[in-house]
């Protein structure tokens, strides 16, 4: 990395930082409602930066209102970006006051950018012989770069000096903006050259130079070893002037005129009072203090994460831990040094342990060395399988397993890790029962706070401990060529993989005192998620048996259905053209057929989404025939085409893997299939579920619970008449129908019902009037009617919605009835459709995320019975509301009677639990 010279001059791009800063931290507010996020992520920034490197001068740049003279060399400059949002332009004038209270110099100057100052006064300073530093993360800076200016970008942590920038762009300084010419800039809409991209522009810069060269010796371009090579030279030359506005365009000027010079940007003392009347203004509470105890700019480096807890979500500093070094991790080779650390981790409170693999697929990954970690900053990796030549001598799997199995398999050595149900699998692949495992930080994450962000341990340890970890691509590289970790060398894989383990149980060191506090998210965390992980290990390792004939067979039917439907679309759209270019269906349908676009994609063209294309349906033909063609595609390469593909080797069966940290409100999601996505109601989803089967002498068993989503509604809003119809056992959407429209039971109609089931569940997803016009095709006036008559016949529902409502701008997340929390960021924003939206997600995810903690509950008593009876069961699969089982013929009463008699008591609400049992030889006749 390139080196930083003492007391540089920091230059700060302050608009970078201000566009960053507000997408990348959550939309805070005070108790005013006043906006807050992106000043408390610029001031964090500036402050971590000010600490780490205290300089003696330094200056933020921020643009100015208005146009520049690269508007008026090409008017589309910028053009597509949208306007600057609201809940973020209030917040300027504000953090530029902070900024100066901070003792900081701020630059704003008309006419010009902030790239163009920045990149005027870095040149001043290093004519001198000053040595700069930028803060940024826009890439038209590295053309700034010398030997004497450096790069750092305050978010990843990353500093470019010259070599860095040739590794990067594959270019030097000198040549990037040759580079953005050529290849063009889409985030400022600079053209470049059509048909040049990356890869394109760094072989002509690479193979020639820059566009002065290029432009001199067109002739040689032709040689170059690209693809494209020969045609290249009248692409350029065709699009010559395009080129060199695009070079124009690119250049940050370094002459700007300015009224003070770099060694006038003295850095002064902070301004106590200024800065706690702001913090007191906009609520910035830790930092009041900081302010006060004189601790404002002498704390160590911190960097923002997302509290949790509090009764208003706001960021909190999380201190860089001073362990996190990787000065103390060992590489263990002999066996004596091996039983050495075994010691160590048998006598340590807490162990961090990871492994790593040659593939993700957990059935088919050989184990290629194992990682300890048994305090901050001491950590050990295991080789065990690197296969290079001229590897060190390792110890063999076997013997490394051998020494390490009382460890693994030990109860009484308590273990930390991140994603083990990954871990767990693993070792299932060598005999190895992993026990003792107490904690999982990606667990810990997505229970503190599920939509902070990702929960992989890069990211977690970005948020919490300020340190970069080693990425996996920085040692394995990209794409085609990437190598798997066996053919990593050990001096590259050991800190990589020591890393993960000490990262991971400092993770947890920040995040369990956190978790402690919170009496419904721990309980989640123990008693649901994680005695669900190992029962999900052994759910996915189960697999299930797939029919591939069956699969083949519809996948033919469907090609002749899909030739169809594009004869069809043809005949309707008067000539041929392809059904999967949106280009070319807007072309038809807002240009030939003169529809009216309904929305616009964030580039400006009409959009033809799904959403669009199903209320342009119920006017037009052509969009319904388009809707059919895409949902059929969707199934034949998803399921019907790849399903047979994806049956493992090893077992003969498909294994999906469950991931417990991804969905906001605590329903798990499945890839490689995803299960999730298979279609319910139609008949199309049905013959998917045909091929999955059971084995000779076993049946398909399917559980699923019945509308439990409304019985949720019920408790929680403690309406008498859905308590009561529930209680009685009543059909719930004809006893709505029948309640809405005044009629008796009897009387309701088919039509009535289905009205009726539309509103029961569009409540819980918060569907609008005009949402069930549309889906009802009904004027929104009547529509309107429907709702007013729910409410006044259920009028506990109205009061838990606005109850609700209330609960969320107060204390900013919503509970589940285990405790499991939903954050709501938006709750308090001043962009009325971001508010809506977390409005309507306070509304439905105590009842999801109820469901959830139902479905999670009952897998668990379910496996736990398992376990202690080992009947002819295994439990193949989770899908939605359902548990899907294999169960030998002679065991289906015991096993379907106990299966019910567990799911259905595994919560009490005040209204009782349904679930339905059914089986045949493959899911769908199980349904």
């Amino acid at each position: 990395m390139a080196q930083i010279a003492d007391n540089p001059l920091i230059l700060v791009d302050g608009s970078s930082y201000l566009y960053r800063a507000y997408h990348a931290f959550p939309p805070l507010t005070n108790s005013a409602g006043e906006p807050t996020g992106a000043m408390y992520g610029v001031l964090n920034m500036l402050r971590s930066l000010l600490m780490q490197f205290n300089p003696s001068h330094a200056a933020v740049v921020f643009d100015a209102k208005g146009k520049t003279f690269r508007d008026e060399l090409f008017e589309n400059y910028k053009s597509h970006r949208p306007p600057m949002p609201d809940d973020l332009r209030v917040q300027i004038a504000p953090l530029h006051e902070m900024v100066r209270a901070m003792g900081l110099p701020l630059l704003v100057i008309p006419g010009v950018e902030a790239d163009d100052v920045i990149g005027t006064l870095a040149k001043q300073a290093n004519d001198a012989g000053q040595p700069v530093l930028i803060s940024t993360g826009d890439k038209d800076m590295a053309q700034l770069v010398t030997p004497g200016v450096t790069l750092i970008n305050t978010m990843t942590n990353t500093v470019l000096g010259p070599e860095e920038v040739q590794q990067k762009y594959g270019v030097p300084p000198e040549l990037i903006i040759d580079f953005l010419a050529l290849m063009g800039d889409s985030s400022d809409n600079i053209p470049g050259v059509p048909g040049v991209g990356e890869k394109t522009a760094q072989a002509l810069i690479q193979g020639l130079g820059g566009l002065s060269t290029l432009y001199a010796h067109p002739e040689k371009i032709a040689g170059l070893s690209f693809r494209g090579a020969k045609t290249m030279a009248d692409k350029l030359e065709n699009n010559k002037e395009m080129a060199w506005l695009s070079y124009k365009l690119a250049t940050i000027k370094t002459d700007v005129e300015l009224e003070l010079s770099y060694k006038e940007l003295d850095v002064k003392p902070p301004e106590n009072d200024a800065l706690l009347s702001l913090f007191s203004q906009y609520e910035f509470k830790r930092w009041i203090s900081d302010v006060e105890n004189g601790k404002w700019l002498k704390a160590k480096g911190a960097k923002p994460v997302q509290a949790v807890g509090n009764t208003q979500v706001e960021a909190v500093e999380a201190e860089a831990a001073p362990a996190l070094s990787r000065d103390n991790y060992v590489t263990v080779l002999d066996e004596a040094t091996l039983l050495t650390w075994i010691n160590k981790i048998q006598a340590a409170p807490l162990v961090a342990f990871d492994t790593e693999t040659d593939s993700l697929d957990n059935i088919l990954a050989n184990l290629v060395g194992l990682s300890f970690a048994t305090e901050p900053g001491q950590a050990i990796y295991i080789p065990v399988a690197h296969d290079y030549l001229d590897a060190p001598e390792q110890i063999s799997r076997e013997r490394a397993l051998e020494l390490l199995r009382p460890v693994l398999e030990s109860d009484d050595v308590r273990k930390v890790g991140q994603n083990l149900k990954f871990d767990r699998g693993i070792l299932q692949n060598y005999g190895i029962e992993l026990a003792g495992v107490e904690f999982d930080t990606m667990l810990e994450s997505y229970i503190l706070d599920s939509v902070a962000g990702r929960h992989d341990m890069d990211s977690l340890s970005a948020r919490w401990l300020n340190h970069k970890t080693i990425t996996f691509e920085e040692i394995a590289g990209k794409g085609k060529k990437q190598l798997t970790f066996n053919q990593i060398d050990i001096e590259t894989a050991g800190p990589y993989a020591a890393e993960d383990a000490d990262v991971t149980l400092q993770l947890h060191l920040k995040m369990w005192p956190k978790l402690q506090q919170l009496e419904g998210p721990l309980n989640v965390f123990r008693e649901i998620e994680m005695p669900l992980m190992p029962v999900l290990s052994r759910i996915e390792r189960n697999g299930v048996k797939i029919d591939p004939a069956v699969l083949h067979q519809h996948s033919g039917e469907l090609t002749t259905r899909l030739a169809e439907l594009e004869l069809k679309a043809h005949e309707l759209a008067g000539e041929p053209f392809n059904l999967s270019s949106p280009k070319q269906l807007q072309t038809i349908l807002f240009e030939k057929q003169g529809i009216k676009p309904l929305k616009k994609t964030p580039g400006g063209a009409p959009s033809t989404s799904e959403e669009v294309l199903e209320e342009l349906a119920l006017d037009y033909p052509l969009p319904k025939v388009i809707l059919e063609y895409r949902g059929l595609a969707k199934l034949k390469s998803t399921y019907t085409d790849k399903l047979p593909l994806m049956i493992n080797p090893k077992t003969g069966r498909v294994h999906t893997s469950y991931h417990q940290a991804v969905t906001a409100t605590g329903r798990l999601s499945s890839t490689d299939p995803n299960l999730q996505n298979i279609p319910v109601r139609n008949d199309e989803g049905r013959r998917i579920r045909q091929a999955f089967i059971a084995p000779d002498d076993y049946l398909i068993v399917s559980a699923d619970y019945s509308q439990i989503e409304l019985r949720i509604m019920a408790h929680l809003s403690q309406d008498a008449g859905l308590l009561a119809a529930f209680a009685e056992g009543k059909d719930i959407h004809r006893a709505t129908a029948a309640e809405v429209f005044g009629l008796t039971l009897d009387e309701v109609t088919t039509e009535q019902r289905r009205s009726a089931k539309a509103i029961n569940f569009g409540l819980i997803y918060g569907m609008s009037a005009f949402g069930l016009s549309r889906q009802l095709n009904i004027p929104r006036k009547e529509a309107q009617r429907y709702m007013d008559l729910y409410f006044e016949r259920y009028p506990g529902v109205l009061h838990y919605m606005e109850r609700t409502r209330v609960q969320a701008k107060e204390q900013g997340y919503v509970e589940t009835l285990e405790g499991r929390r939903l954050y709501l960021p938006d709750i308090k924003s001043s962009n009325a459709a971001r508010r809506a939206g977390a409005e309507r997600a306070a509304i439905n995810a105590p009842m999801q995320g109820t469901a959830a903690d139902i479905i999670k509950k009952a897998m668990i008593a379910v496996d736990c019975w398992l376990q202690a009876e080992q009947p002819p069961v295994k439990m193949i699969m989770q899908v939605h509301d359902e548990l899907v089982f294999e169960v030998r013929k002679d065991s289906l009463d015991l096993v379907a009677k106990k299966v019910h008699e567990l799911m259905e008591n595994c919560m009490k609400l005040d209204v009782p639990l349904l679930v339905e049992v059914g089986s045949g030889s493959d899911w769908d006749k199980a349904h």
